[in-house]
């Protein structure tokens, strides 16, 4: 069976809070507020495939098209990497997220 890779390509993430400065953030990096409700179950993203719900501690992606959509933060560890520091992005007590990358939930 054919095998590919995935291509690598630089995204855009923020991991996803209650505060109101990672909602600026997340409407900013999207470009407007459309298709985006933010309640108290978490921000609800409409994309392509209908909408999926980001809850507290998830990432929100800005795809290549400019999209956005959420991520687990395990799916996210396991999958990237800091564009700036190879290997950087990684779960545990150590991660730090890079201010471009991701924020820190007590920004």
């Amino acid at each position: 069976m054919p095998q590919y890779r995935k291509k690598p390509v630089v995204i855009e993430a923020i991991q996803f809070d209650f505060a109101p400065a990672t909602a600026d953030r997340i409407v900013e990096m999207k470009g407007d507020i459309e298709g985006l409700l933010f309640d108290e179950r978490g921000l609800t993203i409409t994309t392509l495939e209908g909408d999926m719900l980001a809850q507290d501690g998830d990432y929100v992606i800005k795809g290549v098209k400019g999209e956005l959509y959420p991520c687990k933060p395990d799916i996210f560890y396991a999958t990237y990497e800091s564009a700036e520091v190879p290997g950087d992005c990684r779960a545990g007590d150590d991660f730090e997220p890079i201010a471009h990358m991701a924020m820190k939930k007590d920004y």
